[in-house]
């Protein structure tokens, strides 16, 4: 039996995430799931591939906006209605959108912890971005993702992979939304489609590339070699290390840790078979 065992949040991209007990499915992933984030001089997004210290910023959501916490720079609170509201193109990836402002003391803030001038924006739910549309239907959308709403990651593929490592790693170096335990590793691969809770339907598109910020300690921002170094050795696909796989979804409401998770059925292309899966 497969088992939802954990639920992610990552209200800023690129910033520290939240651990939920259940989460609300939206139109594009989890409530709150990055519909903030920073953006420098030029409006492209800030990363922590580029900006490892954005690792130490923590957040949580209280009854009237996100709490977040630096350990240097203190904690500053981010409202759920923007102060400032003016509308802006931003560039994630290759991907150009609308967001808002949310405030100049936000601004400040975030310029002074990171040491860099940046604005922090906030998507509204009139603004709507589309997945990448190579690999999901038309009309699927998403926040401020790379690319799509959801990753998953059974907790048996991060078993093996410790397996492997001389010091193990946390499910966090991964940044997943959705965490099972059951089956076997890496099982998350081959699922096409799958039910949670018996009421949501969850669909595969494509498996996850990883990159340097897997290699971030999400408490210290220290990078470091692993786990790179060794999922290349048995994950890797056409130059690709592929770890979790991405979901797009039909339906709304609620997941809750324990849920049980169906898979009602599997890939067969060839581009979802990797070694050691």
């Amino acid at each position: 039996m497969l088992t939802i065992s954990e639920l992610f949040i990552y209200p800023v991209k690129s910033l520290g995430g939240i651990s939920l007990s259940e989460a609300e499915v939206t139109d594009r992933g989890f409530k709150y799931d990055r519909r903030w984030m920073l953006i420098d001089e030029n409006n492209q997004f800030l990363t922590q591939r580029v900006h490892p210290q954005m690792a130490l910023f923590k957040l949580e959501i209280g009854g009237d906006g996100l709490s977040v916490t630096h350990p240097e720079w203190g904690k500053i609170r981010i409202p759920f209605e923007p102060v400032d509201a003016q509308f802006s193109e931003v560039v994630i990836w290759e991907d150009t959108c609308q967001a808002v402002s949310v405030s100049r003391e936000v601004d400040a803030w975030f310029s002074d912890a990171l040491g860099l001038t940046c604005r922090l924006v906030y998507m509204p739910d009139s603004i709507t971005r589309e997945v990448d549309q190579r690999y999901a239907p038309k009309g699927m959308i998403t926040s401020f993702s790379d690319a799509y709403p959801f990753l998953i990651i059974g907790q048996a593929s991060l078993d093996d992979l410790n397996a492997r490592l001389e010091i193990a790693l946390p499910m966090n170096r991964f940044r997943p939304n959705i965490v099972f335990t059951g089956g076997t590793a890496f099982e998350e691969d081959r699922m096409n489609h799958i039910r949670i809770g018996g009421t949501i339907d969850f669909y595969g598109v494509k498996l996850c590339a990883r990159c340097v910020m897997t290699t971030i300690d999400q408490q210290s921002a220290k990078k470091a070699k692993e786990p790179l170094k060794t999922l290349a050795s048995y994950r890797s696909r056409e130059k690709k290390i592929l770890f979790g796989q991405n979901l797009i979804h039909q339906g709304s409401g609620f997941v809750k840790v324990g849920d049980p998770l169906e898979v009602l059925s599997t890939h067969t292309e060839e581009r979802f078979i990797v070694g050691g899966s």
